[in-house]
């Protein structure tokens, strides 16, 4: 018997020394040191010897096992080590190589737009007014001189949530809730960047959700010659300095006199061309004197203060100058159409 331990012990290192693999070694190590191993079978024929063989056996076949254990464990260390070699080595970074290019991000047309704008007015002294998407239909209407049952709501086809809340149809309602703010003293200095919702059918220059940047002005002895001045530093800021603008009369429900403006089509000059459908003028925004009413609404003592007011849509300036022909283009996240816009910066 301890012929055959020592047989055995010789057997199972001389394995393990030429085992290549973590997975052959493990195979080992069940083939010799397993429940069905050849020492186990070996240890199970101890009762056959005598009381003075068995500790001096029993002592043996522990060392074999404790030997052939310890062999093990150092094959796997060292195999174990050399698989972590090879793969750092598989994995080894040639710092040498040129880096892969990384395609860096840019703001959308609309973003650009509306960020020159208000970079625009900042200067020329107003401050970012903002305000809920849902909103009542006091701060949308009745506030701005539209009562319930006002003919001027159906130009405005409403996205109601309850009769008396909606999805807001311009930024106006920010100018209401400012001028509340204010509890009727002023100046007020403001313009409102936002979404806001219309019940319309999409098409090439309509949208149901669009953006609107208002402007609210209020002090005394504001006069309709302060309102043309800031829409001209604008328009020339906005589209170049050789454009021209016109004032057209116009009606909107919260301010009289009311107007539309114009500038000069950028494609013919000012000379008439398709674009402009011949009259060399492109309409742009609307503006007006707030209506009295609205100042009184609003706490203000319409004697004592005026104001003039105007909106925008961010989507027609960029279409205007950037030359895009379909709105639908800033919403649909084509990369094509928004790589367009990487070199404008």
């Amino acid at each position: 018997m301890e012929a055959k331990l020592k047989q055995l012990q010789e057997e199972a290192i001389e394995k393990i020394e030429a085992a290549e693999g973590l997975k052959e070694l493990n195979d080992i190590r069940v083939a010799y040191l397993g429940k069905k191993g050849p020492i186990t079978e070996v240890l199970k024929g101890m009762g056959k010897l005598s009381a003075e063989e068995r500790p001096k056996m029993g002592a043996l076949a522990n060392e074999v096992r404790a030997a052939v254990t310890e062999r093990l464990e150092e094959k796997s260390e060292k195999l174990e080590k050399e698989a972590v070699n090879k793969k750092l080595a598989s994995e080894t970074i040639d710092v040498t190589l040129p880096g892969r290019p990384v395609r860096k991000g840019r703001k959308h047309p609309l973003t650009k737009i509306v960020e020159e704008i208000e970079d625009l007015f900042i200067g020329m002294g107003y401050s970012i007014a903002e305000g809920p998407e849902v909103e009542t239909d006091f701060y949308n209407f009745e506030a701005l001189n539209l009562p319930k049952g006002h003919p001027a709501r159906d130009m405005q086809d409403s996205f109601y949530i309850t009769e008396e809340t909606l999805l807001r149809t311009h930024t106006s309602p920010v100018q209401a809730r400012t001028m509340e703010m204010h509890k009727g003293k002023g100046p007020i200095k403001v313009i409102c960047p936002g979404k806001v919702y219309r019940r319309d059918n999409d098409d090439a220059t309509h949208s149901h959700q669009f953006m609107q940047i208002e402007g609210l002005v209020i002090g005394e002895n504001i006069r309709m010659s302060d309102l043309k001045g800031t829409l001209q530093v604008f328009a020339k800021k906005m589209f170049g300095e050789d454009r021209e603008i016109r004032l057209r009369p116009s009606f909107f429900p919260f301010t009289e006199p009311s107007v539309e403006m114009d500038i000069t089509c950028k494609i013919c000059g000012g000379k008439g061309c398709s674009v402009c459908k011949g009259t060399g003028w492109i309409e742009i925004l609307g503006a007006g004197m707030i209506h009295p009413n609205v100042l009184e609404i609003s706490g203000f003592d319409s004697k004592k203060y005026t104001g003039f007011a105007f909106g925008m849509g961010p989507e027609r300036i960029a279409m205007l100058k950037y030359g895009i022909d379909d709105i639908r283009h800033f919403y649909t996240d084509d990369v094509r159409f928004l790589n367009q816009f990487q070199t404008q910066e």
